[in-house]
């Protein structure tokens, strides 16, 4: 099923997008010495995030594409999921249930937001509260805050994230599908599609957009924008420790790209789809460049063809990875890491140890920041040291 067009189910282009020729790609970088390898965690139907509510050590949550959300906890799948929402997700495609978020004061509001597309295909993000069971949700407490109609059943984005430092929910958006963004959506600042945007989310489940979010009150301008020029940002972080955003933006045909910004240069930054893809013009030799920020790193089709973001390791079982940023490629299987110093991309590295002969759909943090990665196939595996 996910095999058949480019990326089927999550972050490519359909069947009907024509190639593009593209620069020969450079080597890859060196494999790494060895010293990790992956510990499973159990097997889900299409996983598509690993997350912990905050500073909760005992429990993982499993968010699965077909509506539901499983609990770990002790290296047990409890047997009832802590969400059932399968009635209410359409999931084909690149649609499903694509993210959950646990609000920053979860452990007194019990409120978690999710990121959905309902049964039209259309995106929604909503607020739950927990039940009196700790290991439930209320399904009956959804409040949609969020509502976008998607014109094609591909790049949803997916990914919801709570920031560390201002403490706002930001939302991640597709540029509405197709190919080669047929309606112009990643550079018109009236549509979300497209998009990084901001809200802000009270304890008590109120949803406002923040005053100096860039485009807040500017004419027809979105104000929920934070950022936009997007693709379809599939997967991407906050580093745990100072809010740097870490974006992989999935690309059309011939390149694939990851993006690092601190906050203040993300807010209002212009990614650049579809002027460029990755770090070269969209379909041109020559392209207008001005004001755009562009990725940190590109790699070209012939290296892969589908990028699956990650996140900064913050743990503590594996000290020399601290500030190590992992991705993958969903096509080719493989997992490779750098390192953001000074603004520059260092230590640039490949793990071969760590390709789970699967496609790779996401990568996840647990409450102490250790890291985990998932396939298609349904395996969740923990990142730690080699014995």
């Amino acid at each position: 099923m996910f095999s058949a067009f480019r990326l089927i189910a999550l972050a490519g282009c359909f069947a009907g997008c024509a190639g593009a020729a593209s620069a020969p790609p450079p080597p890859p970088p060196p494999p790494a010495a060895g010293g990790l390898t992956l510990r499973d965690v159990g097997t889900f139907s299409f996983p598509v995030q690993v997350v912990a509510a905050p500073g909760d050590r005992s429990r993982l949550f499993v968010v699965e594409k077909r509506g539901t959300v499983r609990i770990v906890r002790q290296g047990a799948t409890l047997g009832t999921p802590f969400l059932d929402w399968s009635a209410n997700v359409s999931n084909g495609s690149e649609q499903g249930l694509l993210a959950l978020a646990f609000h920053p004061q979860y452990a007194s509001s019990g409120l978690v937001v999710i990121h959905y597309t309902n049964r039209q295909g259309d995106t929604r993000v909503s607020t739950m509260r927990v039940s009196s069971d700790p290991d439930r949700l209320d399904p009956a407490s959804e409040n949609p805050i969020f509502t976008a109609t998607q014109p094609f059943s591909n790049h949803n984005g997916g990914t919801i994230a709570f920031h560390p430092v201002d403490g706002h929910l930001y939302i991640g958006l597709g540029d509405g599908g197709s190919g080669g963004d047929p309606q112009g959506n990643g550079q018109r600042l009236n549509t979300v599609l497209g998009k990084l945007l901001r809200l802000a989310v009270s304890n008590a489940g109120q949803v406002t957009v923040p005053a100096d979010n860039p485009f807040a009150g500017q004419g027809q301008a979105r104000g929920e924008i934070w950022s936009y020029g997007l693709r379809n940002p599939w997967r991407w972080s906050f580093d745990r420790t100072n809010g740097d955003l870490y974006l992989a933006d999935v690309g059309q045909n011939a390149r694939e790209e990851v993006n690092v910004t601190s906050t203040a240069v993300s807010r209002g930054a212009n990614f650049g789809w579809n002027v460029m893809e990755g770090r070269s013009c969209f379909q041109a030799t020559t392209c207008n460049q001005t004001g755009l920020v562009l990725p940190v790193l590109d790699y070209a089709h012939g290296d892969g063809c589908s990028i699956t973001g990650g996140h900064v390791y913050r743990g503590s079982a594996i000290p020399s990875l601290v500030g190590t940023y992992f991705y993958a490629d969903y096509c080719q299987g493989w997992v490779r890491s750098f390192r953001f110093v000074a603004g520059s991309v260092t230590d640039p590295r490949e793990w071969p140890s760590l390709a789970p002969n699967g496609q790779i759909t996401s990568f996840g943090e647990d409450a102490d920041g250790e890291l985990y990665l998932m396939t298609a196939g349904g395996r969740v595996a923990r990142i730690v040291a080699s014995p």
